[in-house]
């Protein structure tokens, strides 16, 4: 189980931002030594989970089995996504369900209208929670004492230079997020990108997800542009509370 964990780790060490790794470079990522990341490595490329060109590794669309077999018993995308296509046709633009995954988001639905972003969100895709606005509606749900725990474990880097890294700021932020019940995102993430977000609450009252718009940026107020989409939000928001246990 140990070598198994190992591998994992080695999985989970390549990302959009480092979609080729070497084995020095997957090695620093994954916290392992070398020898044991060359091993795992390998091991990927023999089983057909990573492609190999005698320098950099790269994973293959099989690691998809992975991740795809989870989403597929989870009853969350298929009770949300009917509600998310029609709610991004309705108000025209893209919708989202992500749920926290320590200190990032993991899409689980999504309804595609226009590219807002550089890179392509689907079902797995992965965002950091401090800077999204449906991760920090997510992290808003966490007691005071876990927030700071998962921001201190977050690598808070400046993705844009309107990105908020300080963790003191971000908390009071995710404050006035659990206060006002969502969360707005103002090129945070990167730069013409605006996002609304909402909590999606269960039956019992827990937060068991987040639901958002993603927007091109404009020059209307941000104010105005949750005056407009918010109420479509809370809508589904309510629609879906009454389905998640």
């Amino acid at each position: 189980m140990s070598g198994l964990a190992k591998g994992l780790r080695v999985v989970e060490a390549f990302s959009a931002e480092h979609p080729r790794l070497s084995i020095s470079q997957a090695a620093d990522i994954a916290g392992l030594d070398r020898a044991t990341t060359r091993r795992c490595l390998l091991t990927l490329n023999e089983l057909g989970y990573a492609a190999y060109d005698g320098k950099y590794f790269t994973v293959t669309p099989k690691v998809l089995r992975l991740g795809t077999g989870c989403l597929a018993t989870m009853p969350l995308p298929r009770i949300v996504q009917p509600v998310l296509d029609k709610l991004s046709e309705d108000i025209g633009h893209s919708t989202s369900v992500s749920i926290l995954d320590e200190t990032e988001i993991v899409y689980v639905a999504r309804a595609s209208q226009r590219r807002v972003m550089s890179i392509s969100l689907m079902p797995g895709s992965r965002l950091p929670a401090y800077c999204t606005s449906m991760g920090r509606v997510l992290l808003a749900a966490l007691n005071v004492p876990d927030r700071r725990a998962t921001l201190e474990r977050s690598d808070l880097r400046s993705r844009t230079p309107l990105t908020m890294t300080d963790i003191d700021a971000l908390l009071a932020e995710l404050v006035e997020s659990s206060e006002r019940g969502y969360a707005v995102i103002d090129q945070e993430v990167e730069m013409g990108l605006r996002s609304i977000a909402v909590p999606l609450i269960n039956i019992r009252g827990q937060v068991v997800a987040a639901l958002n718009v993603g927007l091109p940026a404009s020059a209307a107020p941000m104010d105005d542009v949750v005056e407009r989409f918010l109420p479509s939000l809370l809508s589904v928001q309510s629609e879906l509370g009454r389905m998640l246990v």
